[in-house]
């Protein structure tokens, strides 16, 4: 949708509380412009909000990553800016299905990686897909059950899976693990076929990495050996805000032309629009929850588990969040999905009484308990509010702020011992338009990558591995909700929103290319 030119706390008291946390990101924020080079040569300037980490497709983190892979790698496929899902030919000259368990696929001529690496072959493809399952990647569920890749040609060969993986087609072939790396390149950088980590041997997109200066900008140029289509900018300048109100403040001083704003803003910005500024509100897929170590001493007793779920007021949060213009979510899945719950088993008020009884249960009065949040001021004045809630009945919570860099490694095993002292964490998850890219990261074997609250159930492990070789949707759907239903009944989540995904943009610089979520599609955004 584009546009041009009752709480039992109090609301105000938790904004007002949270001024001091978003001053210290203003200052940040009021040296930006000695970063920004002027908009000569078609510039686009553009906030992210987070800065990379990682640039191997085979190992990426993040969408915010993804962002960046997207714009100096090819794949086969990609998602098709718009507003309705649909994916397309990229890196391919066809893709076709066979049957449940193979798929051809031929590349287009004449894609060359940079540095003398030569040109894009089958057996690079083959190289890129089987080193996420060789390598034991996190990222290796995004493949599901592939097998193998066979060579056929110089340009063709078949993917080959070991049972049907409904989800190659929204997840596996169009996001992260699909970008294709050059085999020569990757061994002689990594020797073995592992991570690169920051250090892209070479580019195969319509862009390369010009230039990271970390925390401050991503510079991306066009790629002179670039063989399709024309990218519509000459230099790409990503700069990581992590706070949408600071973002909006570049924006309206000129520094940047492409942001995501906040849902608070986003009536005030409907109605007083800034010159030149067009106004996008899309629906979102991310899910946004509070999630429980069950392994920690003090959450190990589900009943006290139980007890947050229930002493949690879902549209309490929303409204300080996010003034209302959020709604609430009943699980993982936003509507519209394959899988969508029509409702939670936690209602979305949630019951003081019975969060008080739970926590009687388990003899735990008097409890003490930390929560981990982003800060970012949405999250800062969320946890506030449920450390009022959780003060209702008895639970002194402590709010731990953490930048991006610290947050996003606090419940990997990979990164020392921080998932032990974990408690509670306001989690916040990208999403693709398939549920198996969420219920994935919740299998036992993902405790200690992304599944930070180290749920494990051999239900729900069965359920997800039989769910991505379903092809019925109704089927799907149903394996899905009752996946999202073993989950919350674990007492480990209690869903909050999908919030929703507004940005504006620069009329006279751009025609922004994006996903329908409005995930940005850098390589596609054409100038005025």
């Amino acid at each position: 949708m584009k546009s041009k030119k009752g709480l039992s706390l109090d609301r105000r008291r938790f904004l007002q509380s949270s001024i001091a946390t978003a001053a210290g990101v203003m200052a940040y924020g009021s040296s930006l412009s000695q970063l920004i080079w002027a908009a000569e040569g078609k510039v686009l300037r553009v906030r992210s909000y987070a800065d990379i980490n990682k640039l191997d497709p085979g190992f990426y983190q993040n969408a915010y990553n993804v962002d960046v892979m997207n714009c100096i790698y090819s794949k086969l496929l990609n998602y098709k800016p718009g507003t309705d899902w649909a994916t397309e030919l990229q890196a391919a000259e066809s893709v076709e299905q066979l049957d449940p368990t193979h798929i051809r696929f031929k590349l287009r001529p004449g894609i060359m990686f940079t540095g003398g690496y030569g040109e894009m072959t089958a057996e690079d493809v083959k190289f890129s897909f089987e080193r996420v399952i060789e390598q034991n990647s996190p990222m290796q569920d995004d493949w599901g059950p592939l097998d193998h890749v066979e060579v056929e040609d110089k340009y063709t060969g078949v993917i080959v899976l070991s049972k049907p993986f409904v989800p190659i087609w929204n997840v596996s072939l169009p996001y992260g693990v699909g970008h294709i790396v050059s085999k020569q390149a990757v061994l002689e950088a990594t020797k073995d076929g592992g991570d690169f980590g920051m250090k892209p041997p070479c580019f195969s997109g319509p862009y390369v990495l010009a230039e990271w200066r970390p925390n401050q900008a991503v510079i991306l140029k066009r790629n002179p050996q670039w063989s399709g289509p024309k990218p519509g900018f000459d230099e790409i300048h990503i700069l990581p805000i992590d706070d949408p109100k600071t973002a909006e403040t570049a924006y309206r001083a000129g520094d940047i032309d492409f942001t995501h704003v906040s849902l608070s803003s986003l009536k005030e910005l409907k109605s007083d629009t800034p010159p030149d500024t067009v106004v996008e509100d899309r629906p979102s897929l991310y899910y946004i929850y509070v999630g429980m170590n069950m392994e920690h001493p003090k959450l190990q007793d589900i009943n006290v588990r139980r007890a947050v779920q229930w002493a949690i007021n879902v549209p309490q949060l929303l409204e300080v969040g996010y003034f209302g213009q959020a709604e609430v979510a009943t699980g993982m899945v936003a509507p519209g999905l394959v899988g969508h719950r029509e409702k939670a088993l936690v209602p979305p008020e949630g019951d003081l009484d019975k969060a008080r009884q739970f926590l009687q249960q388990a003899g735990a009065e008097g409890l003490t308990l930390r929560i981990d949040v982003l800060n970012e001021s949405k999250f800062t004045t969320m946890a506030q509010m449920i450390q009022a809630q959780l003060g209702q009945i008895g639970i002194t919570l402590e709010v731990d702020v953490h930048d991006p860099g610290s947050f996003w490694t606090i419940g990997m095993e990979s990164e020392g011992e921080r998932w032990k002292d974990m408690q509670l964490i306001l989690q916040r998850f990208s999403m693709v338009p398939d549920p198996f890219y969420a219920t994935t990261f919740f299998t036992c074997e993902q405790v200690g990558n992304w599944n930070w609250e180290r749920f494990c159930n051999e239900r729900f492990d069965k359920l997800n591995a039989q769910a991505m070789t379903v092809q019925d949707e109704q089927k799907r759907t149903e394996m899905y909700q009752e996946m999202q239903d073993i989950m919350e009944d674990s007492g480990g989540y209690r869903f909050l929103t999908h919030e929703a995904s507004p940005f504006i943009y620069r009329e006279s610089v751009m025609t922004p290319g994006t996903r329908p979520d409005g995930r940005p599609l850098y390589r596609y955004f054409e100038p005025a």
